[in-house]
C-alpha cells in the first residue's frame, strides 16, 4: 500500500499563539481585578476596573511580548534563511549608510502619503476611527525617529539591503536605477498596513472593554449571557492577536510581508467586507437583517434548544479566533507571510471564513422575519448567501496568490484537497453538484 503523504510543516508553531494568549489573559485578569490588586498591595491608584482604551492598547504589549518571546527564544525564527538576514557577517556602517538613507527616505515618504490619505478620508475623523487617528498621531514621531537606528542596524546584516523599500526611496531620490516591480510591491504592502492598521486600532478598545467589565454573575445561568460573554471574548482575542500581526511585520521575526496580493479581484473582495467600503453594514447592498432578529428572539422560551444554539455559536466563534491565533505574529489580510498547516488549518484551508459564515447563518436565521413577509425572508436568505459567496470569492483569490508564491503552499493545497477532513469532503461534494460537460463524439 502507498503511504499517505505527510502534511507540510507549518511556518508558525502552535506555541507562538499560545504564548500570546497567555500574555493577553494575564493582562485581562489584571485589568478586571485591579480594584482588588489596589487593596491587596495598597497602591496609590484609582480603585476601578481598567477597561479604557489605554488598557486595551497595553494588552497588545502583553500578547505581543509572549509571541515575540516564543518566536525568538524557542522557535529561533531570527535564524531562518527566509528572514534574508546573515547575522554572522555584519557590514561596516560606511558600507550601508547610503543604502540606509535611501531606505529611510522611502519609509518617511510612504508614511507621509499614508498620513495624507488619512487626512483626506473623512471617515477617519468620525466615530471609532478618531481613536485610531489619535494613536497614530501620538506614535508618528516615535516611528519616524525610531526608523533611523532600526534601518541602519538591519541593513548591516541583510543579505540584500536593497529591498522594495530601497527601490521606492531610489525612485524618489533619482540617483540610482530602481525596479518598478519592487516599487509596486512596496506600495501594495504598505497599502495593506495603512488601511487595516487604522481599522484594527479603531476596534481594539470596544471588545477589550466589554470583556473586562462583563458581569459574570449571570453568565452561566442564562444561555444568551453565556454566549455573549464567550463570543465577545473570542472576538477580543481575534482583534488583539491580529493587531499585533499587523504591527510587527519585521524581518528579524521572520514576519515580514513577502508579497501583497497583486490581483485586483482580491482587493475588491476584501475591501467590501470592511468600512468605509463595506456592503454588509446596516442599509448596505448586502444587508441581510431587514425585518430580521437574532437567535434569542426566535428561540425564546425553548431553554434546552437555546443552550445548544449558544454552544454552537461559541464553538464557531472559537474556531474563528483559533484561526487567528494560529497565525501568531503573521496575521494580515491580502498578504503572503508564510504557510500555516497546523491548528484549524489542518482541517480546512479557510477555517475562519467557514466558521464566520456558519455563525452568521445560525445567529441571524435569515429565513425568519419579524414582518412575516415571505419577500423579506427570501431576500434576506439570498443576500446572506451572496455574503457567503463573497467570502468564497475571497478564498479563491487568496489561493491564487499563494499558489503562485510558494511551493509549500501548493503542496499543502494538494494535500488538503485529498486528505483534509473538511476540504476533501467539500471538494467531493462540489464535484458531484457541478455538472460535467457531455463529451462530444469525434466527427
Amino acid at each position: 500500500m502507498t503511504a499517505r503523504p505527510s502534511l507540510p510543516p507549518s511556518d508558525v508553531s502552535s506555541g507562538v499563539g499560545v504564548a500570546g494568549l497567555a500574555g493577553l489573559f494575564l493582562w485581562v485578569m489584571v485589568c478586571r481585578f485591579w480594584p482588588q490588586i489596589v487593596d491587596t498591595f495598597g497602591l496609590a491608584s484609582p480603585r476601578e476596573v481598567m477597561d479604557g482604551p489605554a488598557a486595551a492598547m497595553a494588552a497588545l504589549l502583553f500578547s505581543g511580548a509572549g509571541m515575540i518571546g516564543w518566536s525568538l527564544l524557542v522557535d529561533k525564527v531570527h535564524r531562518r534563511p527566509s528572514t534574508g538576514i546573515d547575522w554572522s557577517a555584519p557590514r561596516p556602517l560606511r558600507d550601508v549608510i547610503d543604502i540606509s538613507i535611501t531606505k529611510i527616505a522611502g519609509l518617511w515618504a510612504t508614511w507621509a502619503v499614508i498620513g495624507f490619505a488619512y487626512c483626506l478620508g473623512r471617515w477617519y475623523w468620525r466615530g471609532q476611527y478618531v481613536f485610531a487617528m489619535e494613536v497614530l498621531e501620538t506614535a508618528a514621531p516615535l516611528l519616524f525617529l525610531g526608523a533611523i537606528p532600526y534601518v541602519i542596524w538591519l541593513d548591516r546584516v541583510l543579505v540584500n539591503p536593497r529591498d522594495a523599500t530601497w527601490h521606492f526611496g531610489a525612485m524618489l531620490i533619482g540617483r540610482e536605477p530602481w525596479d518598478p516591480a519592487e516599487v509596486r510591491r512596496h506600495a501594495l504592502s504598505w497599502l495593506v498596513k495603512g488601511f487595516f492598521c487604522a481599522f484594527m486600532i479603531s476596534i481594539v478598545p470596544g471588545g477589550f472593554g466589554a470583556v473586562v467589565r462583563f458581569d459574570w454573575s449571570h453568565a452561566f445561568h442564562d444561555p444568551v449571557e453565556f454566549a455573549s460573554l464567550l463570543i465577545e471574548t473570542m472576538f477580543m482575542i481575534d482583534v488583539q492577536i491580529a493587531m499585533v500581526g499587523y504591527l510587527v511585520t519585521m524581518k528579524p521575526l521572520d514576519a515580514q510581508i513577502r508579497t501583497a496580493n497583486p490581483h485586483l479581484a482580491a482587493w475588491v473582495a476584501a475591501l467590501i467586507c470592511y468600512p468605509p467600503f463595506i456592503l454588509m453594514g446596516e442599509g448596505g447592498v448586502l444587508d441581510y437583517h431587514h425585518n430580521g432578529a437574532e437567535w434569542p428572539h426566535w428561540l425564546a422560551g425553548q431553554t434546552a434548544l437555546m443552550w445548544v444554539w449558544a454552544a454552537a455559536l461559541v464553538i464557531l466563534t472559537a474556531i474563528y479566533a483559533w484561526a487567528t491565533v494560529a497565525f501568531g505574529l503573521r496575521f494580515s489580510n491580502l498578504t503572503y507571510r508564510g504557510v500555516l498547516t497546523n491548528g484549524p488549518y489542518r482541517f480546512t484551508r479557510h477555517p475562519a471564513y467557514l466558521s464566520k459564515n456558519a455563525y452568521w447563518w445560525l445567529a441571524t436565521l435569515p429565513f425568519l422575519t419579524t414582518s412575516g413577509s415571505m419577500v423579506d425572508a427570501i431576500r434576506n436568505t439570498v443576500i446572506l448567501a451572496l455574503v457567503s459567496a463573497v467570502y468564497y470569492w475571497r478564498a479563491r483569490t487568496e489561493e491564487k496568490h499563494l499558489l503562485a508564491e510558494d511551493a509549500k503552499y501548493r503542496e499543502y493545497h494538494a494535500w488538503m484537497a485529498q486528505h483534509g477532513p473538511i476540504t476533501s469532503v467539500l471538494r467531493k461534494l462540489t464535484r458531484r453538484l457541478t455538472p460535467r460537460p457531455i463529451a462530444q463524439p469525434a466527427e
